[in-house]
């Protein structure tokens, strides 16, 4: 006789259940890292969190890369957008179906921190500056990410980083403190429409402090995000952020309590040490054994992880998604896509009747980055590279010119080199005076 937890045609909640009584609490405790370990007297399989897949996927070999998230929300078009994000997760699933293990199916994106500071350094990362443009287009975003299919999830769009992450340097230390009109209006109307649709499953917590406590142990995750979302919500860490909990931030003085602590205020899954859980297992049956939590806080956090991978399908006989290969990774109609998404990213704020180039023959590119295409911290690994000045010279004469001064400084003995780790000038070696 089939388990009920295996059976498609009960509610997923009832399967959930069905499954967590099965378990006993060490298998529940495995569950609750990054690397979730498998039950395999029950048929559960490995199950990993986090495929970067911000514009497209990232970091496992050459897929489709789309414009940065601030240019698709230059196009102020969310249907476009939700395009995107649907080209990008059947990349993943191609990715998955061919590497289940190196490609899992709960992606990183979108970020929806409004820009409020761009020397945040990241600014490529979110949308804009403003909550409710951040909110239209991440949920587009997601939607595309999460696929069409009713009852079961492509992908499973995470949101990051929450709350008020715009500060890269001490960021681990430094708190964002923000009066709670700021909160109310600002930060949080950009996290709501994409849970409050359904479109992000899961939240990542920020690494700083938000008013002086940790953002991973806030309380606004259980008692806003959660009140939000129409199903369960999976809350996984950044990595390495658990293990700052005692020691960058001291705010617990050992790790068992730090986790206790970040499992009872949200925390489904903690993103630490790699794929080595052991350390992370071990705090979390201390604090067990401690009584620092009970394994209704374990049953809690386990059943939001296992609420992902059922409406990921895992458990099912078959999904609409199965049938994804690799032949959509970097299709000539993602490419269009692509192309069609960059072109629509460019802001012209005024024509003097010079575009089109209609007629022109040739023309001047001018300037450090008009031959050169640059990559961010999530770009994938491009297939191939355009630069403005190819793009041109399919058209028509180009003439390039980096348009800055180069001067040669010489000495008696020859040219003078600069070190490239920094240190004084210096002759060249070998060189002949001039």
């Amino acid at each position: 006789m089939q388990e009920p937890f295996l059976d498609p045609a009960i509610p997923i909640p009832d399967r959930i259940d069905d499954l967590v009584r099965r378990l006993t609490l060490e298998e529940k405790v495995g569950l609750l890292h990054q690397y979730q370990a498998p039950v395999e007297r029950l048929g559960l399989g490995a199950f990993r969190t986090g495929t970067e897949a911000l514009h497209g996927l990232a970091w496992l070999g050459p897929a489709t890369v789309f414009p940065q998230a601030v240019g698709l929300a230059s196009t102020w078009d969310p249907d476009l957008v939700r395009r995107v994000g649907e080209a990008t997760g059947d990349e993943v699933l191609a990715f998955h179906h061919k590497d289940p293990a190196g490609a899992g199916r709960n992606v990183w994106a979108p970020v929806v921190n409004p820009l409020r500071d761009p020397r945040w350094g990241r600014n490529e990362e979110g949308y804009s500056e403003d909550p409710w443009l951040t909110g239209v287009m991440a949920t587009a975003y997601a939607r595309g990410l999460r696929g069409s299919a009713p009852g079961v999830l492509k992908t499973a769009p995470t949101l990051k980083h929450f709350l008020a992450y715009n500060n890269e340097t001490d960021r681990c230390t430094t708190s964002s403190n923000l009066p709670p009109r700021v909160l109310r209006e600002y930060e949080l109307p950009a996290f709501r429409p994409p849970i409050e649709a359904g479109a992000a499953v899961a939240v990542m917590p920020s690494y700083n402090l938000v008013n002086g406590r940790p953002a991973h142990l806030s309380p606004l995750i259980g008692e806003v995000l959660r009140a939000w979302a129409p199903d369960d919500l999976l809350v996984v860490s950044d990595a390495y952020a658990p293990g700052n909990l005692t020691a960058l931030q001291g705010y617990h003085d050992t790790l068992p309590e730090a986790y206790a602590h970040a499992i009872k205020a949200g925390l489904d899954s903690f993103t630490q040490d790699d794929d080595r859980s052991e350390a992370t297992l071990g705090h979390l049956r201390e604090a067990l054994s401690q009584g620092l939590m009970a394994e209704e806080d374990v049953d809690q956090a386990v059943r939001h992880a296992l609420s992902i991978r059922f409406r990921l399908g895992e458990f099912d006989p078959a999904t609409p998604y199965d049938d994804i290969s690799d032949n959509v990774v970097n299709c000539p109609e993602h490419q269009a896509l692509a192309r069609e998404a960059a072109r629509r990213s460019f802001v012209l704020l005024k024509n003097d009747g010079l575009l089109p180039l209609d007629g022109v023959t040739k023309v001047a590119v001018i300037g450090q980055l008009g031959d050169a295409l640059l990559e961010d911290w999530y770009s994938g690994t491009l297939p191939y590279a355009v630069t403005a000045r190819q793009g041109l010279g399919e058209r028509c004469e180009t003439v390039f010119c980096e348009a800055v001064d180069r001067v040669t400084l010489t000495a008696e003995a020859g040219p003078v080199a600069a070190d490239p780790g920094g240190g004084p000038l210096s002759v060249a070696p070998g060189s002949a005076a001039t």
